[in-house]
């Protein structure tokens, strides 16, 4: 490989390293979410489950959000803040409706036998379109000023194939460290089969954790995603609001910000989600219809091990 070739690659590195550095909190979101549509599966399909959500996620990356982000920025650049909105509110939505079960209001039917692995993977994918979405648009808006086109490709599908693996290494490893922990609990080694007893009783409050912090994430992404980009859009009194309170704050420290700016998000999240969930049922009620919400994903008030 020529010196002249290798230069481009690592500029090619180098620029997808530093524009995915601001997507981290929506890659940490994103690898929370997906372990609770895999929850429940029998263990031989896990891993083929999370391998099919990963091919899905890359489909979505490379068919459509690349091609799309590129042809908007190119000639309509005004409307991508709408289509965070819409992904923001389908964010709010599904949270929204999976805090509802952690009080017992359930909408539909009840999952009977074997969970629907087809409409778990759909489900998975669909929501992982959005949280891939804004990674992509957040590490585009951090592209450098000028580059051509076929080197913005190049970025972009760094980009895409290093969050790919990192957010589905991640909930691999999650959705099988219950196993390892079984096969470390039949060690001969004492310390080695302590350790595999504690993560095999662990595991269950984990996963209790990691579902309800991926349906936290969920508001708090798609909340938002909702205020900002209704800034964007010419509705400036709720991101104003928001710019006002971590303003405020800045002397308490980044943390706190972050904090505070979380909270407030996945607040708005949460209230707009209900809003949609409500105008759903009522529209459904109008039609003589009851909506069933499930895609395949568990409650994280009924996650187990």
């Amino acid at each position: 490989m020529s010196v002249g070739l290798l230069a481009v690659v690592d500029d090619i590195l180098s620029a997808a390293m530093k524009a995915s550095a601001k997507a981290a909190g929506v890659v940490i979101d994103d690898a929370a979410v997906t372990p609770q549509y895999v929850q429940g599966i029998t263990p031989a399909r896990e891993l083929p489950v999370v391998g099919k959500i990963a091919l899905g996620s890359l489909a979505n990356k490379f068919l459509i959000i690349i091609p799309a982000a590129l042809l908007l920025t190119a000639f309509a650049p005004w409307v991508l803040p709408y289509l965070l909105i819409l992904g923001g509110a389908y964010l709010c939505f599904e949270g929204a409706e999976k805090v509802l079960e952690w009080f017992g209001v359930q909408h539909g039917h009840a999952d009977e036998g074997d969970r629907d692995e087809k409409k778990l993977v759909l489900g998975a994918v669909r929501t992982d379109l959005i949280l891939s979405t804004e990674i992509m648009l957040i590490s585009l808006a951090n592209l450098e000023a000028g580059l051509d086109i076929w080197t913005t490709l190049a970025i972009l599908a760094v980009i895409a194939l290093l969050m790919t693996g990192v957010v589905y290494g991640a909930v691999a490893l999650l959705v099988k460290i219950d196993d390892i922990g079984l096969k470390m609990a039949k060690n001969p080694v004492q310390r080695v089969r302590h350790t595999g007893t504690r993560i095999v009783r662990s595991m269950p409050a984990v996963f209790r954790f990691i579902s309800i912090l991926g349906t936290v994430a969920m508001l708090w992404v798609g909340g938002h995603l909702v205020l900002v980009n209704l800034g964007e859009v010419g509705w400036h009194f709720p991101v104003d609001i928001l710019h006002a309170v971590e303003h405020a704050l800045e002397s308490a420290g980044a943390v706190i910000v972050w904090i505070v700016d979380t909270i407030i998000s996945a607040i708005a999240g949460l209230a707009l989600g209900l809003l949609i969930v409500g105008i759903v049922l009522g529209i459904g009620r109008m039609l003589g219809k009851k909506p069933s919400f499930h895609e395949g994903e568990e409650s994280p008030a009924d996650v187990h091990v």
